[in-house]
Parts: C-alpha cells; structure tokens; sequence
C-alpha cells in the first residue's frame, strides 16, 4: 500500500467504527438517565430554567455541559426529532477520541486502524456512543486532553479542556489528578499552565454550582449519597463486592454472583500492561495516565457503593487497552493471534452486547416509555405529581411533575429521608398528594395498605410478560431469553 493509502488507514478505521454503532440505534437501547438531561435541557427551553420541574431549579442532571449541548439539539431538530442526531454525535465525537488515542499508542497507521476498530466494538465502547450518556463527549475532551496538551503540548488545550471536562462531570476531578500526578513523576517537573488550567476548570463547575443552584456540589450526588448510604459489616461489604465486581473490571457483567471471566480479564490486563511498561518507549507515559486513572476510579466507586455501571464504561475500556496493544504487536504469528482474539473475544463481547440491547432496548423502550405514553394520554393536566422510580422514561413521556424516590428530581422527598428514613415514601405521600403513584409492589398488601386503600385506587398494572412478544421470532427469542423491565402498578388519588 502506498504511503497516502497508509495514512488513510484510520479514517478508514473511523467510518467502519462509527457504522456498526449507528446499527446499534436500531435497538432503541438508550440509558434511562438519559432521559433525564433531557427533560432537564426542554425545562430549561420552556421555562428559561434549569431544573426538571417547571420553574424550580435543580441540578437533576449530573452534566452541565451535555444538558446546554441536549438543549441545541433540541433547538435545532425539535422535541421530537433530536434523539437520533444526538446519538450520532456522541458516537462521532467517541470514535475521534479513540482516533486520538490510537495517535497516543502506536505510530504505525495500520495498527492504528485495526485498534479503532477493535477498540470501537468493545461492549463499553458501544454504550458509550449510544445509550444517550455524557460519556461520548467526556471521553472525546479526555482523549484531546492527553493528546493537544501532552504530545502536542499545546496551551489552549490545558488551559481549556480541564474546564470543559469538569463541566461535564464534576468527577472528573479523579482523571485531571492522576494525568497532573503521572506527568509530575514522569516528567519531574510542574506544569504551571495545566495547574491553572485545573483551578479555572475547578472556579467553573464550583461557582456555576453555587451561583445558580446555591450549592457546591451537583443534587444528585447528595441525593444518591443520602439515599443510599449505609453501614457494612465486613461480610456485607465483601458480598456487596462479590455480587457487583463485574462491573468493575469486565466488558459484561453475567448473571450470577461469582463472575471468573472477570478475574480472567483483569489479570490478562495487568499482566499485559506489565510487560509493555517494561519496554522503553514514550507511550508508556500515557499508558500510565490511562491504566492508574481506570484503577483509582473503580475503587474509588466501588468503596463509595456507587451500584451504577455508567460510572464505570470509561475505566472498563481503558483498561483494556494495553490487551489490544499486546495483541496487535505480537511478532510470532501475529495474524493468527489477531484473528483468535478477534473470533474468540471481540465478536462474542459483540453478539453478548447485540443481545443485550436488544432485550434492554425491549424493556425500556418499548415498555417503560409505553407507561409513560400511557399516562401522558390518561392524564392532559401536566402540572399534576406523580411519585415513583426512576425519574427517565415515565416522567419524560408523560410529562407530568415529577417526585422520584431518590430525590434527584424533587428535593423535598430528601427532607423525609432525613427525618424518617425508613417511612420517607408514605410521609411524602401524605404530605405533598401526589395525583399518581407508580410503585414496583402492590401497596394495597403492603404495609400501610389502609391507608393506600383509602386514598387511591389502583389505575392500571403494567407487566413486563405482556411485552415479551414480537413478529420476528428472532427478536421474541432474545426478548424471553433475557426479558428486562420492572412490573409496576398505576395508582391514583381518589377525589373526596
């Protein structure tokens, strides 16, 4: 191949990449916290606000930037139009940060090309381009970080990019320490101009915080952490981690307590990472960044309890990567193990991921938005409350005031959590008469079923089983095979 073709290879790379995600928008698999910036950027359309309740504001949203980047698209297409071209951009915006990466890693363009697109197939890398999270546009600024401010050393890029990335995610305080930390070892010099690019990126995010929200921190971080705060013996801590550590270091979490394929994966990447860091070579510096920054954040996370596999799609492929490395640059038989790693391991994770959104996308999609589009019908008053959990799919269909049981959306639920923890939903329930409740269990056999009985009559059941069938018996196959949603039970307040 000519040296022109050569340098083609990864753009080449970058359509191949980004084609196979866009397949995946098929599937309709997208976050339900996605609906939730979203509702956040058309409040703050209709109402000049952001918040997700009419004129309240909140930061219900854990991203500042993608809430003003989700309020352009919807500018730009209109409410009912703006879902897709979103989605395509934030997996453009992916696949540029895996072209950057790969600039950071290899200096041949073949190499370059076979990783963007091995790279792109991992299950992590998909949900990040298409499940409607912030992640897209956070990895494509940390990605520009290390490459226009580390190799190219340019100054706009340390100056501007920490703020932008802190913007998007207040913790990504986590990634701009350990690249500052990496390069202070590394380099054995300060560098004054990414430390003030650190203390603008940490003015912003702060002020904004506490200018308009009056707080310091994001809502939702004090919501989750309240809610969800506990104490744990040291068996419960260790059952908590058996049950949730294939979140942390594998490309898929199965199904079961104990996950092997995980260990396997995490032991082949640290063993990986291990032999190419003894070799001298300049990359080694960002394979640094990149490998303790995927390790400090998952155990950073994990020690907080933080149960959320979105949290943990960037360090997952992250750390993934001195695997491809090592695969790509095997000098005996090099194509064979290319193509073992490829049958064995990039196209199983992909039909596992394949199956997975469809099924999901089955679940929230078809399902939860089908409650929501439910009660958006049922109900014309949109000032009316409805309580329930999660505050994505229902509330944003249906269009109504939203209280969810965390408080993400709605802050006076956090006051009941405080002064009564254990009975915060019936306090709130009897103090703010919310129209509508959507509640996994049947409160009339629950606890205070009296009271439900009394005061609200049961609307509608939704259940997961009526939603299990399709025309293509392809997709009931997969549907049944992993059926994925919550049954629920529509109740509301009887007039007196």
């Amino acid at each position: 191949m000519t040296e022109s073709g050569q340098k083609k290879l990864p753009i080449f790379a970058f359509f191949i990449a980004l084609i196979v995600k866009i397949f995946f928008l098929l599937t309709h698999h997208i976050q339900e916290d996605a609906f939730i910036t979203w509702r956040v950027a058309q409040n703050l359309m209709d109402y000049g606000v952001i918040g997700f309740n009419g004129a309240t504001k909140i930061s219900s949203s854990t991203t500042h930037l993608y809430v003003f980047v989700s309020y352009f698209f919807n500018l730009i297409f209109g409410k009912e139009n703006f879902i897709e071209p979103l989605l395509i951009f934030n997996s453009i915006l992916f696949t540029i940060g895996s072209v950057l990466l790969s600039h950071l890693i290899f200096k041949d363009n073949k190499n370059k090309a076979i990783f963007i697109v091995l790279f792109g197939l991992l299950p992590p890398s998909i949900k990040i381009s298409i499940l409607g999270m912030e992640y897209g546009i956070l990895f494509f600024l940390e990605m520009a970080l290390l490459y226009y401010g580390f190799k190219k050393e340019k100054k706009w890029a340390v100056l501007l990019l920490p703020a932008l990335i802190m913007f998007t995610r207040i913790d990504t305080v986590i990634f701009l320490g350990i690249t500052f930390l990496v390069d202070l070892i590394w380099t054995k010099k300060i560098r004054w101009n990414y430390i003030f690019g650190g203390i603008i990126a940490l003015a912003v995010s702060l002020t904004f915080n506490w200018f308009y929200f009056g707080e310091v921190v994001n809502n939702t971080i004090v919501a989750k952490k309240l809610r969800y705060d506990g104490n744990f013996t040291l068996k419960q801590n260790w059952d908590f981690f058996n049950l949730n550590y294939g979140n942390f270091w594998g490309m898929i979490k199965l199904p079961n307590d104990f996950n092997p394929f995980t260990i396997i994966i995490a032991i082949f990447e640290l063993l990986c990472f291990i032999y190419l860091v003894r070799q001298r070579n300049n990359r080694n510096y960002f394979l640094w960044i990149i490998f303790v920054f995927g390790w400090v954040k998952q155990i950073i996370f994990l020690s907080q309890k933080s149960l959320f596999d979105w949290y943990y799609w960037v360090p997952q492929i992250l750390l993934f990567v001195p695997v491809i490395i090592f695969i790509l640059e095997i000098k005996e038989k090099r194509n064979l193990w290319l193509s073992l790693f490829a049958v064995y391991y990039i196209v199983p994770m992909l039909a596992f991921q394949a199956v997975h959104s469809i099924a999901t996308g089955n679940g929230e999609w078809n399902y939860r938005r089908h409650i929501g589009l439910y009660l958006d019908i049922y109900e014309k008053d949109k000032n009316q409350w409805i309580l329930l959990e999660p505050a994505g799919y229902v509330p944003y269909f249906s269009h109504l005031k939203t209280i969810d049981e965390v408080g993400l959306v709605d802050k006076d639920i956090q006051n009941e959590i405080v002064k009564d923890k254990d009975n915060y939903w019936l306090n709130t329930v009897k103090n703010r008469n919310p129209k509508y409740l959507l509640s996994y269990k049947n409160l009339f056999t629950e606890k205070d079923s009296a009271f439900y009985q009394e005061n609200y009559k049961l609307v509608k059941e939704f259940r997961i089983k009526d939603h299990l069938q399709s025309q293509n018996p392809l997709l009931e196959k997969i549907y049944r095979l992993k059926p994925s949603g919550t049954d629920y039970n529509l109740y509301e307040k009887i007039r007196k």
